[in-house]
């Protein structure tokens, strides 16, 4: 049985007939049935998770201990997060005007018109 899967690339947006493109895949049972999970990793270096890779799990914990395996094999994380792909939503860079010229008109929110002391070291 030939089953098609849509492969989207990093910025595409999942939408009906618009991103992606199709690559025919044998059917190989109960792992086209998981879902797809969004790794996320914190390093050592920083605050913030950065977006690390895919893979498909059966649930939550299954979906954090491969992440572990493959995402972080050299000990370069120290927290990881996982998402269902269902569960990720995005903007459309089309809307990109619309959705960010509200904030162009609040200047005051930009630090340019104050003086940081010179303690403060990390702004």
């Amino acid at each position: 049985m030939n089953i098609q899967i849509r492969k989207f690339y990093y910025g595409d947006i999942p939408e009906e007939n618009t991103g992606g493109s199709t690559i025919p895949q044998q059917d190989s049972g109960a792992q086209n049935a998981w879902p797809l999970w969004e790794v996320f990793i914190r390093s050592k270096q920083g605050l913030d998770h950065k977006h690390a890779g895919s893979l498909h799990a059966a649930d939550a914990q299954m979906a954090i201990e491969n992440a572990r395996d493959v995402y972080t094999r050299r000990q370069e994380g120290v927290s990881l997060w996982v998402v269902e792909s269902t569960h990720i939503h995005a903007s459309n860079p089309d809307d990109a005007d619309s959705l960010y010229e509200p904030a162009a008109d609040k200047i005051y929110r930009h630090p340019t018109f104050y003086d940081l002391p010179d303690e403060v070291k990390h702004m």
